[in-house]
């Protein structure tokens, strides 16, 4: 037996009673390490983020960060698994799982020499002679960087592997210096005391290991990819439009969404969307009752990207990679949109156009945020600190190679933005674009054509006329856009934004385009998990043509679990198209599956 094992034989009860006392608050608040093995399995990439950064996200309904930070977009789950234990032992296995992705990360460790230096470890603590011996002695616990010890909680792998190490460390340091005589028989009391008192938790944890170590073989071989996360969203809603002078009907519509995250170095994602769905905007009629296009104020975000026909296209692929520490790219080939990276400030009501936030389109956000889109690239310069800068090129029909189309021949926007976050209770975004819009194209159009989903009356988007000027349309535009967190779950927000818009040799000059809106949102109200909210404003209108368009909506989110929420609520749009002798008032119970 070599020199060196034989001093690692002598301080290896040292080594034990320091793993049991690194391991005894988490066995004794609950034990989880176990879990976390097929946590780490499942989910090999992970994407850590501060305010702008990308960050995996569970199924758990979100309440939308105050800025409205692009990760929310991104939501991911777990594929789901067949195994071949019994339906009881599978549930388990994900409940285990969606339990670990829920649990917050932990700060770095920090060294102590003390055990006085623990400000939340007292002598009279049932373990205080053992954690001061491991500490003083052996030199082999670590702590939070606030110089607590937080016994009584349950700790994370990377918290077990922080002390473990230290733990070798000095057993590196014991082995060197040949301190052969360093273990007493008191050391060997103290061991055998912990082992006594842990072991009923230790057999329990050995027994829970090896199962688990079974069902983490079983997700290896049936996960479909190393780099690559599926989540879903499955919306079904039941509609109908009350007010329009013509009748519309009551329908039962819907929008399936799956997306595909991808990682290659843990810090990029690429993003590959697939969308279907049927959702049918409701009919506009004129006074006399005649059909005249559809109604695209009170515009629910399930219309978005809606297919029509349940037909599954792609309906969105990007990709975003950060560039050092405080630069992240966006780069969209198909579909991209400036909220997609821009922070939109709009607090609770914000959900990316998804199923679990506001109603209408409009309600979610500044619609400063909806003008253009389709290909190019975007950045935000600043990530993580207070101050920052978002820039942006899109062009609707960058795959178009015809004349008058392409990258930068056709329908574009270019989009810049300042953002200030002081904090986690309030943030404020000024925004500028400049924008061309071809003939046939409305302004507001998330990037699409004249068929496509629009935010506000027709006159703003179409400049008082069928469609745009001969040539198109130019426009400028600025808009702000602010949220305070006055408690944890009640927030404002608010935004404003005006345009100069010229339809080209259209004989009128330019006009101005307005919108404007003030939002209240209770989030956890009733019940954890709900969401109360309501808003007031305009949609973009012409400014000094007919009446103003008054929105005003309200919804209530009822979360019945981590995957089911059901939403009803009313969207009554005043002075509708701008006209003072019509209304549009939309009554929807939205449900949301997501997965």
């Amino acid at each position: 037996m070599s020199n060196a094992f034989f001093k690692s034989l002598l301080v290896s009860p040292a080594v034990l009673g320091a793993v049991l006392a690194i391991a005894g608050p988490a066995v004794s608040a609950e034990t989880k390490v176990a879990e976390s093995q097929v946590a780490e399995a499942a989910s090999q990439t992970q994407i850590v983020s501060d305010s702008q950064n990308l960050t995996a996200v569970t199924p758990e309904l979100p309440a939308a960060s105050l800025s409205g930070s692009f990760e929310q977009k991104l939501a991911q789950a777990l594929p789901s698994q067949n195994s071949v234990d019994s339906l009881e032992n599978t549930s388990g296995t994900l409940n285990q799982i969606n339990q670990y992705v829920r649990e917050g990360r932990s700060n770095r460790a920090g060294q102590v020499t003390s055990v006085s230096q623990f400000s939340d470890v007292r002598p009279t603590d049932w373990a205080y002679q053992a954690l001061q011996s491991l500490v003083e002695r052996y030199g082999c616990i670590v702590g939070y960087p606030d110089k607590t010890y937080r016994g009584n909680r349950a700790m994370t792998r990377y918290e077990f592997a922080a002390g473990l190490n230290a733990c070798l460390d000095k057993i590196q340091e014991l082995i060197a210096a040949a301190t052969a005589d360093f273990v007493r028989k008191e050391d060997l009391e103290v061991v055998k005391r912990l082992q006594e008192e842990f072991a009923a938790e230790l057999s329990a944890l050995r027994g829970r290991v090896e199962a688990l170590e079974v069902r983490t073989a079983t997700l290896e071989k049936q996960q479909f990819s190393t780099t690559t996360k599926l989540s879903g969203e499955v919306i079904f809603a039941v509609t109908d439009e009350f007010a329009q002078p013509g009748d519309n009907e009551t329908v039962f519509q819907n929008r399936v969404r799956l997306t595909l995250s991808s990682s290659f170095s843990g810090q990029d994602k690429l993003i590959v969307r697939l969308a279907a769905g049927n959702a049918n905007r409701f009919r506009a009629f004129d006074l006399a009752g005649n059909q005249i296009g559809d109604v695209f104020e009170g515009s629910q975000t399930f219309n978005l990207g809606n297919t029509g026909g349940n037909r599954v296209l792609a309906d969105w692929v990007a990709y975003y990679f950060p560039v050092g520490e405080n630069i992240q790219v966006y780069i969209p080939a198909f579909a991209g949109l400036f909220y997609d990276l821009f922070p939109t400030h709009a607090g609770y009501l914000e959900d990316f156009d998804g199923g679990n936030g506001a109603l209408s389109l409009f309600a979610q956000r500044n619609p400063i945020y909806n003008i253009g889109g389709g290909a190019g690239a975007a950045a935000t310069f600043g990530v993580g600190k207070p101050l920052s800068l978002s820039v942006g090129y899109m062009a609707d029909t960058a795959n178009n190679p015809a004349r008058g189309n392409g990258l930068f021949d056709g329908s574009y926007t270019a989009m810049g933005q300042i953002n200030f976050t002081p904090n986690e209770k309030f943030s404020i975004g000024l925004t500028y674009v400049n924008a061309f819009k071809k003939q046939g194209n409305g302004i507001f159009n998330f990037g699409g054509d004249a068929s496509s989903t629009l935010v506000g009356s027709r006159f703003a988007n179409f400049i008082g006329r069928t469609l745009t000027g001969p040539e198109g349309s130019v426009v400028n535009g600025g808009g702000v856009s602010a949220v305070f967190k006055l408690s944890d779950t009640f927030a404002i927000n608010a935004w404003g934004s005006v345009f100069d818009i010229d339809g080209l040799r259209d004989g009128r000059g330019s006009i101005d385009v307005w919108t404007y809106a003030l939002g209240l949102s209770f989030a956890d109200f009733g019940k954890k998990g709900n969401l109360l909210g309501l808003i007031a404003g305009t949609e973009p209108y012409e400014g000094g043509r007919g009446d103003v368009p008054i929105h005003v909506e309200g919804f209530y989110r009822i979360r019945l679990n981590d995957n089911i929420s059901i939403t009803p609520g009313v969207i009554w749009v005043v002075n509708s198209d701008q006209n003072d002798d019509k209304d549009t008032l939309i009554g929807t119970v939205r449900t949301t599956f997501t997965f």
